[in-house]
């Protein structure tokens, strides 16, 4: 019996499914890689932006604290934050950060006391003690900046921090730039430096794909 065109045809895919597999595999693996690339040099280049614009805050955000006292990588931030608040870049400082159960402070109020202790005064310090993650952080501040008709801002943070925070402000229709720190426990070191890179990927890419912020007050757009 003669084999016609269309069970040749059906032949040929049968016992070539895997080669198919392999490219499918080979394409998904460099597009992959590819992606991975992209965010590492985004993480990297937004880790060395410096951008002392005039705004209206300086937004500082949290990290780890003891007892009220600031962790090395938050006492970085606000020193960092100190510095461009007596350059003038913007006339007042918002300090952010939640607390974890049983704390005594919140990182926002521990470092606005680190910072009322170094000159600041009370009158130009804006405590956010709220958001228990970036995120969550931001969005209180943008709540409390739509309150009092603020619309740019300085944003302070570690040098791999900086594209994922600047994105989710921008995203919170908070008009924002980023000031990475340049010294503390974050840049010390290349497998330091290389694991917070490679957390930040991770964590960049997921927020961009399952987890984007809408300004206040506006909803959710329908998918």
């Amino acid at each position: 019996m003669a084999i016609t065109r269309q069970q040749r045809t059906a032949r040929w895919f049968h016992t070539r499914w895997w080669v198919w597999l392999l490219r499918a595999a080979a394409v998904g693996v460099l597009a992959g890689m590819m992606i991975t690339t992209v965010t590492v040099i985004q993480v990297w280049l937004a880790g060395h932006w410096d951008d002392r614009r005039r705004s209206d805050v300086l937004i500082v955000l949290g990290a780890s604290q003891y007892n009220g006292r600031p962790s090395a990588v938050f006492a970085a931030r606000l020193d960092h934050v100190l510095d461009l608040y007596r350059q003038n870049v913007a006339p007042r400082i918002v300090t952010v950060g939640g607390a974890q159960i049983g704390d005594a402070y919140t990182e926002g109020q521990a470092g606005a006391n680190y910072l009322l202790s170094r000159g600041v005064p009370a009158t130009d310090l804006v405590v956010v003690g709220e958001g228990r993650d970036t995120l969550g952080s931001l969005q209180s501040v943008a709540k409390v900046m739509v309150a009092h008709q603020w619309r740019t801002a300085v944003i302070v943070t570690d040098p791999w921090h900086s594209l994922r925070s600047r994105t989710m402000a921008r995203d919170l229709d908070i008009d924002a730039v980023v000031s990475s720190v340049t010294v503390g426990p974050a840049t010390r070191g290349f497998l330091t430096q290389l694991r917070y890179i490679v957390r930040e990927c991770a964590a960049y890419r997921f927020y961009e794909l399952f987890h984007r912020a809408t300004p206040v007050g506006r909803a959710p757009s329908a998918v």
